[in-house]
C-alpha cells in the first residue's frame, strides 16, 4: 500500500537534513578596522555575503601585519593591498593577482606647513618629509625620482623621515611635510587645532603619480581551482554591493564599522568623515580594474631611476575573469 507523506512530516524530514555549509572566506585588511574598509563590513552586516553562500571572516590589519606575508603563509584567501606593494611582492616571487579594484582614485597626499616655503613640488629640496614605509613608500620614491629630487638628505634633495602612523612629526615641527590620506590623517591634523589655511597639500592624483590603492589580491595558483574562482566571484559581487551601499549611505556605513571595531579606538565623527571621503575614492568603480589605471601605476613605479620599485612591466598581475563573472 502506498504511503503519502503529509506536509508536516515532510517538513520534519527536511528539517532533519544538514544545511549546506557556507564557503569560508578569510579577508585580510591592510589596516585596522575603519571606514577605509566600510564596504566589506556593510556586506557582512547586511547579509550580502550570506546571500552568496559565504561565511566571511574579516581580519583587521595593523602596523605589524603585512597582507602579502599573511596570504603567503595561508592565513587569508584574499587580501586588501596597494598595487605598488603587490607588484613589488610579485616581482620578488610572491605571485599576487588583482581580481578586483573597488578604489578608483588615490587618497594619498603630502600635507605641508604653508609657512616653510613650499608652494610647489619643485620646492621640496632642502626640506624634511615624513614618509610611511612597509611598502607604502613606493609611490613617494617614484614621485621623487620623477621630479629628479634625491632622497639622500643632500642640499639638492630631501631628507626622508620614517613616519609612524600618526601626524606627530608635523604637529611637532619635526617634518615640514608628512604623508596623509585624504580620509584619515589629514582630518587628524585638523582635529589637532590646525586650520586648513595653515596647510598646503599635494595630492598624488593631481600630480599624475597616483598609484592604485586597496585592490583585492589572491595567489595566482588558486585561480586554477574552479571552486576557488566561483567563491571569489561571489565574494567580489557581494563586496561591491556593500561598497555601493556604503557610498549611498555613508553615515549608516560608518555606524556599521564602529559596531565592528573591537578596539573601541574609533570615534563616530571621525568615521563618518572618513566614510564620506572614502566614497569619493570608490565612486566610478564597479569593481573591475581599469587597464589605463593599471598602466599608469606601472609607469609610475618603473620611473624609479637607479632604484625603481619594479624593474620590468609585470605579466599576469591582474585578471578580469572574477570581476566579469561577478558583474555580468
Amino acid at each position: 500500500m502506498k504511503k503519502t507523506i503529509t506536509g508536516a512530516a515532510a517538513a520534519l524530514v527536511i528539517g532533519a537534513l544538514p544545511a549546506l555549509a557556507a564557503d569560508e572566506v578569510k579577508l585580510q585588511l591592510k589596516w585596522v578596522t575603519q571606514a577605509q574598509f566600510g564596504g566589506y563590513y556593510v556586506a557582512l552586516d547586511k547579509g550580502f555575503y550570506e546571500e552568496e553562500g559565504l561565511d566571511v571572516t574579516i581580519l583587521p590589519g595593523g602596523p605589524d601585519i603585512a597582507p602579502p606575508q599573511v596570504i603567503a603563509g595561508g592565513g587569508a584567501d584574499v587580501v586588501v593591498e596597494w598595487m605598488p606593494a603587490a607588484l613589488a611582492a610579485r616581482e620578488k616571487g610572491l605571485p599576487l593577482v588583482n581580481i578586483a579594484q573597488p578604489f578608483k582614485s588615490s587618497g594619498m597626499m603630502l600635507t605641508c606647513w604653508s609657512d616653510v616655503g613650499i608652494g610647489k613640488p619643485e620646492d621640496f629640496p632642502g626640506h624634511t618629509l615624513g614618509v610611511w614605509f612597509s611598502g607604502n613608500e613606493f609611490p613617494f620614491l617614484s614621485w621623487m625620482n620623477t621630479l629628479g629630487v634625491p632622497t639622500d638628505g643632500s642640499d639638492a634633495g630631501v631628507t626622508v623621515m620614517k613616519q609612524g602612523f600618526n601626524v606627530d612629526p608635523l604637529l611637532q615641527r619635526q617634518a615640514d611635510c608628512i604623508s596623509t590620506m585624504t580620509y584619515n590623517e589629514y582630518g587628524q591634523v585638523l582635529d589637532a587645532g590646525v586650520s586648513a589655511d595653515e596647510l598646503i597639500t599635494f595630492k598624488y592624483e593631481d600630480q599624475g603619480v597616483a598609484t592604485l590603492e586597496d585592490g583585492l589580491y589572491v595567489l595566482e595558483e588558486n585561480l586554477q581551482d574552479p571552486a576557488f574562482v566561483d567563491k571569489m566571484t561571489r565574494f567580489v559581487r557581494a563586496s561591491m554591493k556593500g561598497w555601493k551601499y556604503a557610498e549611498e549611505n555613508p553615515e549608516e556605513a560608518a555606524g556599521i564599522v564602529l559596531d565592528n571595531d573591537a578596539s573601541g579606538a574609533q570615534t563616530e565623527a571621525h568615521q563618518v568623515r572618513m566614510m564620506g571621503e572614502i566614497a569619493k575614492l570608490t565612486a566610478g568603480s564597479n569593481g573591475a580594474l581599469d587597464p589605463a589605471d593599471y598602466e599608469r601605476t606601472v609607469a609610475t613605479l618603473l620611473a624609479g631611476g637607479s632604484d625603481p620599485v619594479i624593474t620590468k612591466a609585470p605579466d599576469g598581475a591582474w585578471t578580469h575573469a572574477i570581476s566579469d563573472a561577478a558583474l555580468n
